[in-house]
């Protein structure tokens, strides 16, 4: 008897969880553990840092900014496994086209609120300072919220049939290319482990314009319909291989950043 190939996709899905579940368990657990005397809490945010302070690169700023990171790899394990169904051309688990634009509605809602210790809304800068005020990190990290709500939203409607022309794919794969440009250009500052950080960021970059670029070539792909029945046309066949390439490249990026350490 073959397996079923949905059921390999829920086998697969819920050990990645798994993963995820255990490293975010033992990560919050290091979070809730005391402070050794003379630090203070990470979630005090009455004395958010300033640029060139102790936080970047501290033991609680690592465990934040490592914390944000694997939060980050769960929505895109979720984002790669939606993908990969839908590029198997499998019929069961059909709502699971959904978790796309849902996980990147709460990424980017997150990453609005929660991305920096001390920026706007949490901490003690003010939205001008958060965005005018200069640091480059800040700035990139509520920018790919805006992006994440903004492409999020747009799939939620292609995906409920309410926007049907095809230019609405574009900002998708888009997305994943701007997105992995930025990492190139994306820095922790004065951070004692900038060399490590820096080559995480390169690696998710590379992934990100590969996913990108093999969405867009998926879509120049589009199957033919006089193909006889029975047979699979090579321009379906193509866009089934590149779709599989872009639910690949999501789901090896979601598990470097369920894994990304500082």
């Amino acid at each position: 008897m073959q397996p079923c190939p949905s059921g390999i996709l829920v086998m697969l899905g819920a050990l990645l969880l798994l993963l995820a579940s255990s490293a975010l368990a033992q990560h919050i657990g290091g979070e809730h553990a005391p402070a050794p005397p003379g630090e203070t809490s990470s979630h005090d945010h009455g004395h958010p840092s300033q640029p060139g302070s102790a936080w970047e690169g501290s033991p609680e700023g690592k465990a934040y900014s490592e914390f944000n990171h694997h939060l980050a790899g769960i929505f895109v394990l979720l984002i790669g496994l939606s993908e990969l169904r839908l590029a198997l051309g499998l019929t069961a688990l059909a709502w699971s086209r959904f978790l796309l634009p849902a996980a990147m509605f709460w990424a980017g809602s997150y990453l609005m609120i929660w991305s920096d210790h001390e920026a706007w809304p949490i901490g003690s800068l003010t939205f001008s300072q958060t965005l005018f005020g200069g640091d480059w990190e800040m700035i990139q990290h509520k920018l790919y919220g805006f992006l994440l709500l903004t492409v999020g939203t747009l799939e939620w409607f292609r995906r409920r049939g309410w926007i049907r022309h095809s230019l609405w794919a574009v900002p998708l794969p888009a997305f994943a290319i701007i997105g992995g440009l930025f990492l190139f250009l994306h820095s922790h500052g004065a951070h004692p482990s900038a060399h490590k950080i820096a080559v995480h960021h390169t690696i998710m970059g590379v992934m990100a314009l590969s996913a990108g670029s093999a969405k867009f070539l998926s879509g120049w792909r589009a199957p033919v319909s006089s193909v006889q029945p029975g047979q699979v046309s090579s321009s379906a066949a193509g866009r089934s291989y590149w779709e599989l390439g872009w639910a690949g490249f999501i789901l090896l990026i979601g598990i470097q950043l369920l894994f990304y350490t500082e």
